[in-house]
């Protein structure tokens, strides 16, 4: 039997024609337009199981997404900024020329 979500996704009609609008996006990058579909079918009253199937994501993807926005609506739905180590070389260094000498 499968479990039910506990994050029940309501939206009001201006979070549903945002996410709308961003899920037929041609120039949208997939993540968010994928992030967006997850939240429009779990409006729907889908399943976890079945919004993955149907969007070929693995379950895990859609239960964070539908977490994250039932906590923090289409604000939740944006790329953070990750941890990790800082690049060596900062891109104003510009690059060396073939022959420059160190």
């Amino acid at each position: 039997m499968p479990r039910t979500s506990p994050f029940t996704i309501e939206l009001s009609s201006a979070e549903r024609a945002a996410l709308e609008s961003t899920s037929r996006r041609y120039s949208a990058p997939y993540r968010d337009v994928v992030r967006a579909r997850i939240v429009l079918l779990a409006a729907e009253g889908q399943e976890n199981t079945e919004i993955a199937h149907r969007l070929d994501t693995p379950a895990q993807i859609v239960s964070k997404w539908r977490k994250r926005f039932f906590e923090e609506r289409l604000a939740g739905l944006a790329e953070r900024s990750r941890t990790g180590r800082r690049p060596a070389f900062p891109p104003s260094a510009g690059r060396r020329r073939q022959g420059d000498r160190l």
